[in-house]
């Protein structure tokens, strides 16, 4: 039963546990930092000292879960960088502050930022 538990539960377990962490501290170190606390705490209060093999395998896990998470996440939102209009005016004609509040200044709603127009 223990073998079972070892190499079925608890890997899912950590899988599943590091993604969510993941959404919620978005810090793939800072999970893999916790699970290892975690488990290590559990290493010593249910099982033997062989488990510690075990920690530093789920350890492992639950950062390349919590990576792939980051990546998947990144990737779902990567698609603001469609409501940019780049002009091709990404000089500032001689000005070196752009104090126009935030609007680009031809009386729509575009904003400029770092040489290029927003909508």
């Amino acid at each position: 039963m223990d073998f079972l538990l070892l190499l079925f539960a608890l890997p899912i377990a950590t899988i599943i546990i590091a993604s969510v962490l993941e959404t919620v501290l978005r810090n793939p170190i800072a999970v893999a930092a916790l699970t290892f606390a975690i488990y290590l705490i559990v290493a010593f209060a249910a099982f033997d000292a062989t488990f510690l093999i075990y920690v530093i395998l789920y350890t492992i896990l639950a950062f390349i879960s919590a990576v792939i998470t980051r990546a998947v996440i990144n990737l779902i939102h990567d698609d603001d960088d469609d409501d940019i209009i780049d002009n091709g005016n990404n000089n500032n004609n001689g000005n070196n502050s752009n104090n126009n509040g935030g609007n680009s200044g031809c009386g729509c709603n575009n904003r400029y930022y770092n040489g290029k127009y927003y909508r």
